[in-house]
């Protein structure tokens, strides 16, 4: 970990922007870990919580989760836009902290909810803390690396995601039937579960408030009004590469979702009716989730090295093929936790994980940087709009038509935007390649 000239430290392969240190950095390392892993839990403890507690008949469960997740993608569209001004005004550390601090007090009443509309006030309240929180995650994403080191930067970024996701989904999501297996009743066992989680996203908050890089990444008198940035977020979309970012986002973050909550519930309910209790219907079911995960895992150090070395719309392309290819596989899965749907599932991780490097080594290297954080924020936005597609659509499909269904949806709609990728390289490609920039003239 060297300085690098006359521009900032290095930190192993990833050149930082100046004033960021390496201690910043290992809190990225832990915030990336931390907080994409944390918020994937409401995955596992959704389907679990509907059974155990609330007694929602497997049938009706596909149309309820869409639901949830519909309403919690409202929450995360009335909050997303005010969380990008206010990083922009008083610092992304702040806001960032108090996400997860909301997220713990949301995953800590989640379980004692009596009724479905209790159930979806304390989820819209878990999507205010997300919102916070990954809306600063991918602004530090932005502002951490120079130019050439983006990719490099999204992928170490996103290695821990991965790694984060893979140990709550394989870790945390066995607590239910571990409490079970030791004696608690289902009830129990939930709210035991979702404490132990709340826990850990406020010590996360705590961490988050000690070492993320205080400030905004313009001095004070150069930042331009509130409403000129809320204004630059649109009008940025006049460069045709935001304006592929922001579709690639619809995709990018939908996609995530869609993964996490239908093939947990696709796998719980397929081990359900073979006659397992909630607890290890929930257990069975996670390790479809688990399977794509891991594969995306490995995956993302190859795309993020890929995408450092060409055309960053050309990148694009690639990745939202990959993920229509990826979704679009799930129409061969009969089963989805047989042994042999894991290759298949194997390729929806690949595809899913595309989709994020892709779409954020793209934003984060077209964003300016006095308008980073609204231009994050509208990207984020539009992840919002993908879900609430694909959430409201896809779960009355898995219920009436088939469990595949919300997973062939988003590879439909990510071959479209692949063919929107390739209209952009022919006619504003941008650099061919990733260069250096002079950072001191751009912050």
């Amino acid at each position: 970990m060297a300085e690098t000239p006359a521009t900032g430290k290095r930190f192993w392969f990833v050149d930082l922007a100046p004033g960021v240190t390496h201690f910043n950095m290992w809190v990225f390392l832990y915030a990336s870990y931390a907080t994409i892993g944390l918020l994937t839990f409401v995955t596992v403890g959704t389907p679990y919580v509907l059974s155990a507690h609330l007694g929602i008949p497997l049938e009706e469960q596909g149309r309820v989760t869409g639901d949830l997740t519909f309403f919690n993608e409202i929450a995360l569209l009335a909050v997303f836009g005010p969380v990008g001004v206010l990083a922009d005004r008083i610092g992304r550390r702040e806001v960032f902290a108090l996400g997860l601090f909301v997220m713990g007090i949301a995953y800590a009443l989640y379980p004692f909810a009596s009724s479905l509309g209790e159930l979806t006030a304390y989820r819209m309240l878990y999507a205010a803390g997300i919102a916070a929180a990954t809306g600063m995650l991918g602004t530090l994403i932005a502002d951490y690396p120079q130019s050439q080191s983006r990719g490099k930067m999204v992928a170490l970024g996103g290695t821990l995601n991965g790694l984060g996701v893979v140990s709550v989904t394989a870790g945390l999501g066995g607590l239910m039937k571990a409490f079970v297996n030791q004696g608690a009743d289902a009830e129990t066992a939930g709210q035991y579960a979702h404490l132990i989680v709340a826990g850990l996203c406020i010590l996360s908050a705590i961490i988050i408030q000690i070492g993320v890089r205080p400030g905004t990444p313009v001095a004070k008198e150069e930042r331009p009004p509130v409403g000129e940035l809320v204004r630059s977020a649109f009008f940025e979309a006049r460069n045709p590469r935001i304006a592929l970012a922001y579709a690639c986002a619809f995709i990018a973050r939908a996609d995530l979702v869609v993964l996490g909550t239908f093939s947990i519930l696709w796998g719980a309910k397929v081990a359900q009716e073979s006659g397992m209790d909630a607890a290890s219907g929930v257990a069975a079911g996670r390790l479809a989730f688990v399977t794509a995960s891991g594969a995306a895992l490995i995956w993302l150090p190859i795309v993020g090295f890929v995408l450092d070395r060409i055309n960053r719309v050309t990148g694009t392309a690639i990745c939202m093929t990959l993920t229509a290819i990826g979704f679009l596989s799930t129409l061969l899965m009969d089963n989805p936790i047989a042994p042999e749907s894991r290759l298949l599932w194997v390729l929806v991780g690949i595809g899913n994980i595309s989709a994020f490097a892709g779409a954020t080594t793209l934003v984060s290297a077209e964003a300016p940087a006095a308008k980073r954080g609204v231009v994050v924020g509208m990207f984020n936005m539009m992840g919002v709009i993908g879900i609430l597609v694909s959430s409201g659509i896809g779960g009355r499909l898995f219920d009436s038509v088939s469990p595949a269904a919300p997973f062939v949806l988003i590879g439909g709609l990510s071959a479209l935007v692949a063919i929107f990728a390739v209209f952009v390289r022919f006619t504003s490609p941008g650099p061919l390649k990733p260069t250096k920039v002079d950072f001191a003239a751009s912050h």
